[in-house]
């Protein structure tokens, strides 16, 4: 049933295009609840970038700080990506069945603890112990954050959306090299400022989304059962068998799933992690400049999600994706070759740009694709497994720069020193590779109006299936009827 469908529908079929009505007009008609909802879910994956970069920019200090080699730093990088799986799994979970507001309050309460407990490690072990766990919240974060900006938004601006909330990924980098470029060069704690300030950053959001009400999908969705007569323990163990049910259904739309946030999450992490390395080490660049061209990227994150979210919401989420990853593999020359800064940096504009404005199209992607109880868990889990699968992308790229070497002049003399530019070349243009494919490939439910169906906790959840929609709007063809609104009305799906 689902692969078929794998081999159709590149460009959105005309009845999913059209009886949406003019994207300025929706967006002037959107109510305070509904910005508020968006900012706090932009604000929480704006956070959980700045605390993730905190690394990445201070490899090098931390090197001195620890005594360790650059592998052995970035091996934090790599801990802290294969625990935000299991973040994903507890978390997501518990937004499906409980409610977006709580947990994403505590994720990112526990969040701000262990950014904090980070700023003040002693030791390597320490240090490292901190970031595993870290990972684990982290992972909490994205399923959650994309939930709540995206599941009370009109169909008409998800794609506009959806760019925006995943360059909170650029804007925590973007944040992160601004304060290591001012702050923590005038204070005598150094890198640990750096982190400190993350933390009060996070702890603002968790404030910030404490502040507002529960999900209306949600609330709707718990009203409707509890008129039902259902009560808490009842829908819980519903819970537990829509999902055994979503697995048993959906395991090859899982699977395509990984496969694809893998591909993303090996490009973006390898044009990242290791870049303000690459640039002092490969290309002779100070902290500043590293710090400072790092910031041109993502400033064309910026531009390449809201770009790529209006494009998506046209010509369809599968095609924008493919487009802009042929983006990024036209600026690896200009990203990885030349010597002076101007270049490099226009270089990095072009790469974020594509980059992000690819993955600015997978918040809304993956949860228009999602069984649609399981809008934070499904895209949350096989985000962060991708993730999981990538998460030694920084320790490919150093390894791989110590063992294939280049020559520099540096002082006036020639200096061996790893070739980190080919090494990133070759990761980011495999992973290009591989994500134009396993797109063409896949399924596209551009505009589905997910939020129609049922909840995680309701009878049948499990069972809905977004392949099997005739159009994107909710309604299905005679041949099945299950109950749909989230009011509690009966008919046909």
């Amino acid at each position: 049933m689902i692969i078929p469908y794998f081999f159709r529908n590149i460009v959105p079929r005309k009845e999913q295009r059209t009886g949406q009505k003019p994207l300025l007009a929706v967006l002037a008609g959107l109510t305070w609840i509904q910005w508020a909802h968006f900012f706090t879910g932009w604000l929480a994956w704006t956070c959980d970038n700045i605390d993730f970069y905190s690394v990445p920019l201070s490899v090098n200090a931390l090197q001195v700080e620890f005594n360790k080699s650059t592998t052995e730093i970035t091996t934090t990088i790599t801990l802290t990506l294969l625990f935000r799986a299991v973040g994903a799994v507890i978390f997501g979970i518990l937004s499906d069945r409980f409610g977006r507001k709580w947990p994403l309050v505590i994720n990112l309460v526990l969040l701000s603890v262990l950014q904090l407990g980070a700023g003040f490690s002693q030791t390597f072990k320490q240090f490292l112990a901190l970031r595993a766990l870290f990972g684990v919240l982290m992972g909490g974060i994205w399923g959650l954050a994309s939930a709540t900006a995206l599941e009370n938004l009109p169909v008409e601006v998800r794609g506009l959306a959806s760019g925006v909330v995943q360059q909170g990924y650029a804007v925590g980098a973007l944040l992160a090299g601004c304060i290591n470029l001012t702050l923590v060069p005038d204070t005598k704690t150094g890198w640990r400022s750096l982190f400190w300030t993350g933390s009060g950053i996070s702890l603002f959001a968790a404030f910030c989304r404490a502040a507002l009400p529960e999900s209306e999908v949600f609330l709707r969705a718990r009203a409707a059962e509890k008129a039902r007569g259902t009560d808490s323990a009842g829908r819980t163990r519903v819970f537990l068998k829509e999902t055994k049910m979503m697995l048993k259904r959906h395991w090859l739309l899982c699977i395509y799933a990984v496969l694809f946030a893998s591909g993303f999450n090996f490009m973006s992490h390898g044009t990242h992690d290791l870049y303000p390395t690459y640039l002092q080490v490969s290309k002779n660049f100070s902290t500043h400049n590293a710090t400072v061209s790092t910031i041109i990227g993502n400033c064309g994150a910026l531009v390449g999600g809201v770009v790529a979210g209006m494009t998506s919401q046209r010509i369809g989420r599968r095609l924008t994706i493919a487009l802009f990853a042929c983006i990024v593999a036209a600026f690896i020359p200009l990203w990885t070759i030349p010597m002076s800064f101007s270049a490099l940096s226009v270089g990095a504009f072009c790469i974020q740009f594509g980059v992000q404005g690819l993955i600015g199209v997978v918040p809304v992607y993956l949860t228009e694709i999602s069984p649609p109880g399981f809008r934070a868990t499904f895209p949350g889990v096989t985000y962060q497994l991708g993730n999981m699968a990538s998460s030694a992308t920084s320790q490919i790229e150093a390894t791989g720069g110590e063992n294939l070497r280049t020559t520099i002049v540096k002082n006036g003399e020639l200096t061996n020193i790893p070739d980190y530019a080919k090494v990133q070349g070759i990761v980011v243009g495999a992973a290009v590779a591989f994500v134009v494919i396993i797109i063409m490939i896949g399924p596209e439910k551009h505009a589905l109006r997910f939020e129609k169906h049922k909840a995680a906790f309701e009878e049948g959840a499990g069972q809905e299936d977004v392949f099997d929609l005739e159009d994107n709007h909710g309604e299905k063809d005679s041949s099945s009827s299950r109950p749909v609104s989230l009011e509690g009305e009966k008919g046909k799906v």
